[in-house]
């Protein structure tokens, strides 16, 4: 019961935050009314006596929505605790090899080339941030391997050269697009803009298939916090499963970031509170991380869809407020707990 007792929070507070999302916006739609738009939709039960406008609100615009933030904050919060496993790095995030500035380079020429804006042309830009984040990443790793072996430090270094090279990229193809310029920028910090249940449709075959592995590689990414040469030792393949971490991992990242923009700091403060408060044991810490990361990026699309309502600012801009500070304070009173 001890041990299951984290995962009962988790999934309170998840229920939480998941209610929170679809009823805070623009329109406020009361707890009761909610309870009973459900309810009527499962069993046909109960008297429809709130506005025809609330089915709309509810099930096409603020659930799927809801499902795709969701969706987002677990690739992100699960890839984070694996990257930090698979570098033995506390600073390492779903970002650091390259991963957001590919898919904002994919993302920026998809605009750059002025697709038409119908259903086709929205779907463009996250399948070119898909591909351009799957591609740095294959770029970092040919560039990283030493004597078909993936060295940690080469690994960092690659991913931070090639990183440099297409936000450079990034920045020209900005000055040079100046009309796609307000666009560009709303989904670099973290503003999707593609709405209902289609996102959720093409996101969820990659996000399952990531996190279902990660979950997974718990006893592997323990056994890696000791060095290579022990992990082999105790009968780990290292190299195949640092690959394997890393793929589904990316995959995990490129598809969240491919719909929902790039935000910073869930995929990195949120494997730190759960370290800090349920231990470095990765067999819990990824799924843990998995759910932790949906319920903080839920409440961070609750504020901002409220906080200048009905204006929704970019939910990048939320979890960077929120997220810089508290990772501060996280390093000043909290360093001497965390055993990584």
């Amino acid at each position: 019961m001890a041990k299951s007792r984290p995962y009962l929070w988790s999934f309170g507070f998840l229920f939480v935050a998941m209610t929170l999302s679809v009823v805070i916006g623009s329109v406020l739609i009361p707890l009761s009314t909610l309870g009973r738009m459900f309810l009527h939709h499962i069993s046909s039960v109960g008297q429809t006596d709130w506005p025809a406008a609330y089915e709309t609100i509810v099930f096409q615009v603020r659930l799927p929505h809801m499902v795709l933030v969701l969706l987002t904050g677990a690739g992100l919060g699960g890839s984070g605790a694996a990257y930090q496993g698979l570098f033995r790095n506390p600073l390492a995030d779903p970002y650091l090899i390259g991963v957001a500035s590919g898919a904002g380079l994919g993302a920026v020429i998809a605009m750059a080339l002025r697709w038409p804006v119908d259903v086709l042309g929205f779907f463009t830009i996250p399948a070119f941030a898909f591909f351009g984040a799957l591609l740095t990443v294959m770029v970092v790793y040919v560039l990283a391997q030493v004597n078909r072996t993936l060295p940690t430090t080469t690994l960092i270094l690659a991913g931070v050269a090639v990183s440099s090279f297409t936000t450079a990229a990034t920045s020209f193809l900005l000055l040079a697009s100046a009309n796609e310029l307000y666009r560009a920028l709303s989904w670099l910090l973290g503003g999707g803009t593609i709405g209902g249940w289609s996102p959720v449709g093409a996101m969820l075959p990659y996000i399952l298939v990531g996190l279902g592995y990660l979950i997974t590689t718990g006893h592997q990414l323990n056994v890696l916090q000791f060095g290579d040469e022990q992990a082999h030792q105790l009968g780990i393949p290292v190299e195949r499963v640092k690959r394997l971490i890393l793929v589904a991992a990316t995959l995990t990242t490129a598809a969240a970031v491919a719909f929902s923009g790039l935000i910073g700091f869930i995929g990195l403060i949120v494997p730190h509170m759960v370290r800090i408060v349920y231990g470095p044991d990765y067999r819990h810490l990824v799924p843990l991380s998995i759910i932790g990361g949906g319920v903080a990026l839920l409440l961070a699309d609750a504020v901002a869809r409220s906080i200048l309502a009905p204006q929704t600012l970019p939910v990048g801009i939320i979890t960077a407020l929120a997220g810089a500070p508290f990772f501060l304070w996280i390093l000043r009173t909290a360093k001497s707990n965390i055993h990584w």
